[in-house]
C-alpha cells in the first residue's frame, strides 16, 4: 500500500504512536489527533487524501460517536471504531450511526493493519461497471447507486450489503451467510445487525425496497419481480 493516508484519533499518545508505527511499516502515511475536535478540524483539512480512520470512541471535548455523526453527514470515508467497552448494544448503536468495523481493546496492531488492509481492499477494487436492477443502478467503479436516476447516500456497509444481494439475485441468504461475506469475519453478534442494516438500506430505496425479501426462517433475498 503506498500513497494512502489514516487518520488516528485516540487520546493516549502511546496508543497512536503503537498504531501509527504498524501502519508505516506497511508503507502507509498517519495523520494523528488526540481527542474529537483536532480529529474533525484534521479531516475537514485533509478529507480529501484520507482514506480511513481509526476512532477511539471515549475522548475529551468530543466523543467518538459524536465525530463519527458529523463526519457521516458529509463523508462516506471508511471508519474503524477502536473501544475498550465490546458492548453489544454499543455496536450495533455504531453500526446504525455507519460504523464500518470494530476492533475492541486490547487488540493486536497486526490485526488491526489486517482490517485496515481488507477494508480499503474492498473499497478499491478494481472494477468498472455499472448494473442495473429493475431501476436500480450501481456504478462499482464509483460505489454509487441510483433509484431512477437518482443518487441515493448509502454508508459502506449499506453498499456492500445490498451489492451483495443484487450479486445473488433470487438466492435465499442465511444471516451468517451475510455477516461472514459483508462483514468479512466472524461477527458475533445477533440478527440485529443485519436485520437493521436491512431496514436503512430498503427505506433508502424507497418503492424499489420491496426487491429485498424476507425469507422466513432464513434470512433475506433480492429478486427484482
Amino acid at each position: 500500500m503506498h500513497d494512502i493516508t489514516v487518520l488516528i484519533v485516540d487520546d493516549e499518545p502511546r496508543m497512536r504512536k503503537l498504531v501509527k508505527d504498524f501502519l508505516m511499516q506497511k508503507g502507509y502515511s498517519a495523520l494523528e489527533a488526540g481527542d474529537g475536535e483536532e480529529a474533525l478540524q484534521i479531516f475537514e483539512a485533509n478529507r480529501n487524501k484520507i482514506e480511513i480512520i481509526l476512532l477511539d470512541v471515549m475522548m475529551p471535548k468530543l466523543d467518538g460517536w459524536s465525530v463519527l455523526r458529523q463526519i457521516r453527514q458529509t463523508s462516506k470515508v471508511p471508519i474503524i471504531m477502536l473501544t475498550a467497552r465490546g458492548e453489544e448494544q454499543d455496536e450495533l448503536f455504531g453500526f446504525e450511526l455507519g460504523v464500518d468495523e470494530y476492533i475492541s481493546k486490547p487488540f493486536s496492531p497486526k490485526i488491526l493493519v489486517a482490517r485496515v488492509e481488507a477494508i480499503l481492499k474492498r473499497t478499491k477494487k478494481d472494477e468498472n461497471t455499472t448494473k442495473e436492477y429493475g431501476g436500480i443502478v450501481i456504478d462499482v467503479d464509483g460505489r454509487t447507486v441510483k433509484v431512477e436516476g437518482k443518487e441515493i447516500e448509502l454508508s459502506l456497509r449499506e453498499y456492500e450489503l445490498l451489492k451483495y444481494l443484487v450479486d445473488n439475485s433470487g438466492i435465499a441468504l442465511s444471516r451468517d451467510k451475510i455477516l461472514n461475506n459483508v462483514w468479512n469475519y466472524d461477527y458475533y453478534g445477533d440478527s440485529r445487525t443485519i436485520d437493521s442494516h436491512i431496514k436503512k438500506v430498503r427505506h433508502k430505496l424507497g418503492k424499489k425496497g420491496k426487491y429485498i425479501e424476507t425469507v422466513r426462517g432464513i434470512g433475506y433475498k433480492f429478486e427484482v419481480k
